[in-house]
């Protein structure tokens, strides 16, 4: 089966790579010559485990293949996946000038039939923009050629992407033809074997699958870190408080942590989506505006602990120890990342930044440059430090020498803004320990 990708960044490499490892031919696609020519030589432009030999792999066998001309590839195709970006314009909706780029580019080169489906967030009632722009191109040249639109959202989870996209909790595509339903079918029927859920429906639910998923999860998140900091107020253990609701299995534990707030390429910019497209149609999503506000509150709630611990004292030429700076663990996206807004505040606060991250820190220094000072480990990070601040939850921050960072500290302060450290192990090795909801 031939299909393609449009857009080769963390969507679109990795399920074409995927697509490429259960024995279809892929050939990925991309406008960025030299993004292009890296995968080519074999050079990976973003972080993913495991991604890296996945995708050399299925280029050794032939089954992966990279260009910048869509054009000259797109009638060989069966199916053809839209995985161009959709970032938030500045009222919040999607930019879909990407998307629509690539229905262009179809309708003016299409001439056999052709299941055009888009991977990228885009609002409902995308596809209906791409049907008319890809017909507008064949009508421009006066050519009759069948196509149909569908709707395939990912659920990615950075870090982990491989093993959901090979072991899916479910498969959403949306679809308004049975000619498109058989392909998709085709397509997808390596995870059916294995009895994945493939769940079809209709076009519009589809998109709004995407949407709503995301928005749910934060509102987890949102609504946990409300609970932890009322839990300070009133001494309750967050931690405590998640154990005892969790196990409600109408509740369940995912998605139950607290913390410094959520960030990535998907929640941030999908919350903002659905609260756009709903003023579109002029209906305001109120728990959805809240999740917003706690999260950016959230942000900046490790450098309110600071300056507390610090008792009105002017944080100006301090030095502050930070370990991670990705938005998660195992990513080296830093896109709406906590860290970003702490590194911002305490800038402003006039102290000194030493940081740490095992794999985001040329991505930092390609967004704050040379603003903060940038640490060879966790270790060096404390040197002479007033604070230490825990902003991602790598496990290799889980278990360090507290003896050797004492020495190395200042003030041996730590405030854990993920909540993994052992508070016991940490108070008992000499430190101040402030954490999220306790």
């Amino acid at each position: 089966m031939n299909i393609a990708i449009v857009g080769t960044g963390y969507v679109g490499l990795v399920s074409g790579t995927c697509f490429a490892d259960t024995g279809a031919n892929v050939t990925c696609v991309d406008v960025n010559e030299q993004k292009i020519k890296s995968l080519q030589e074999g050079k990976i432009p973003i972080y993913e485990p495991g991604l890296d030999e996945l995708v050399r792999k299925n280029v050794r066998a032939g089954r992966l293949k990279f260009t910048t001309d869509l054009a000259s590839v797109l009638n060989d195709q069966e199916i053809v996946f839209s995985a161009v970006g959709t970032p938030p314009d500045e009222d919040g909706s999607a930019d879909l000038n990407y998307v629509l780029e690539v229905a262009r580019t179809i309708g003016e080169n299409l001439n056999r039939y052709l299941v055009v489906v888009t991977k990228s967030t885009v609002p409902v009632g995308t596809a209906k923009k791409v049907r008319d722009t890809i017909q507008a191109g064949l009508d421009k040249r006066g050519v009759d050629v069948e196509f149909d639109v569908a709707s395939n959202p990912e659920f990615l989870k950075e870090g982990n992407a491989i093993k959901d996209f090979m072991s899916p909790d479910r498969v959403v595509v949306g679809v308004d033809s049975e000619r498109a339903r058989k392909i998709m079918t085709k397509l997808y029927k390596p995870f059916l074997v294995n009895n994945f859920r493939v769940i079809f429906m209709d076009i519009p639910s589809a998109e709004m699958t995407k949407y709503a998923a995301n928005s749910m999860l934060a509102t987890r998140i949102s609504f946990m870190n409300d609970v932890a900091n009322l839990c300070e107020l009133v001494g309750a253990d967050v931690n405590m408080v998640r154990a005892g609701i969790g196990a409600d299995t109408r509740i369940g534990r995912k998605f139950l942590y607290a913390g410094c707030g959520y960030g990535g390429s998907c929640f941030p910019k999908d919350v903002k989506a659905l609260i756009k497209t709903a003023s579109d149609n002029g209906y305001s999503m109120e728990v959805l505006k809240a999740v917003e506000r706690v999260n950016e509150r959230q942000k900046g709630i490790l450098v309110e602990k600071l300056k507390k611990a610090y008792a009105g004292e002017p944080l100006k030429g301090k030095t502050i120890a930070l370990w991670g700076l990705a938005f998660k663990p195992e990513t080296d996206d830093m896109r709406e990342s906590t860290a970003l807004v702490t590194i911002k505040k305490l800038i402003d606060e006039g102290c000194i930044v030493r940081a740490y991250d095992p794999v985001a820190m040329g991505e930092c220094r390609r967004i704050m440059g040379d603003s903060i000072v940038y640490c060879k480990d966790m270790y060096d990070a404390t040197l002479n430090a007033d604070a230490l601040l825990l902003l991602t939850e790598w496990k290799e921050f889980r278990l360090p020498a507290w003896g050797v960072i004492k020495k190395s500290m200042n003030r041996p302060l730590v405030i854990d803004g993920r909540n993994i450290l052992d508070s016991e192990e940490v108070v008992g090795s000499g430190f101040e320990y402030h954490c999220i909801g306790k």
